[in-house]
């Protein structure tokens, strides 16, 4: 008798799960900061005061430090001031702060993470991190330095991933495997950061004839 009631709920339970659909996605909504970035939010007792991602660096992370500053924007150049923006990058010697690299290899000083809140004025970002080393794409060839972007808001049902590329490696990004797939200069520039006297300047997009390009990932 139970082997029987088993089966039937088994089978009520698969013709379920055949008859679902998938839920909507939901955009990341007004309280994303409360859980994200607290102490933007007016909550400084949370993390000991310093919010998740906001440090990548102290003073014994190897490399060259560089501070990208940014800004993301609309279609028609309005800034996006509710928004949150996440980094993720190899270190110097082009290695991740993941367990397959936790060997020794990968720089143990450094986060390879980020995290920061658009400013409420001007939707600007701010990171101090490193200038990473070259990855390998899927076959093997060296992609050029980059660092992959995130960026979740209100509006945005589903985070937008893009990359940053150096401004001053032209001869690398000439040459990678994923430039190299867009074809298009004009929309390849959308990735590239300009050098500026403290690091390099990104804006990124949403919308518009100077949208930035965005990887289905």
């Amino acid at each position: 008798m139970l082997d029987t009631v088993r089966k039937s709920i088994g089978r009520q339970l698969t013709l379920t799960a055949l008859k679902s659909k998938e839920s909507p996605s939901q955009t990341a909504g007004p309280y994303v900061h409360i859980g994200c970035v607290p102490t933007f939010a007016g909550l400084e007792g949370m993390f000991g005061g310093v919010d998740l991602g906001s440090r990548m660096i102290n003073k014994n992370t190897r490399g060259e430090r560089i501070t990208i500053t940014g800004q993301v924007v609309d279609g028609i150049g309005v800034p996006l001031k509710d928004g949150i923006v996440e980094i993720w990058q190899a270190d110097h010697a082009g290695l991740f702060n993941c367990s397959r690299e936790s060997r020794g290899r990968a720089d143990p000083y450094f986060m390879g993470w980020g995290r920061q809140p658009t400013d409420r004025n001007n939707g600007s970002f701010t990171f101090e991190t490193i200038r990473p080393g070259q990855v390998p794409y899927s076959d093997g060839r060296l992609q050029a330095p980059h660092i992959q972007f995130w960026i979740a808001a209100r509006g945005i049902n589903l985070g937008l991933h893009t990359r940053m590329y150096f401004g001053d490696e032209e001869r690398a990004n000439q040459d990678d495997p994923v430039l190299s797939l867009i074809g298009d200069e004009h929309r390849i520039q959308t990735l590239i950061a300009a050098k500026t006297p403290r690091g390099f300047q990104f804006k990124i997009h949403l919308q518009g004839d100077q949208e930035t390009v965005f990887f289905d990932i």
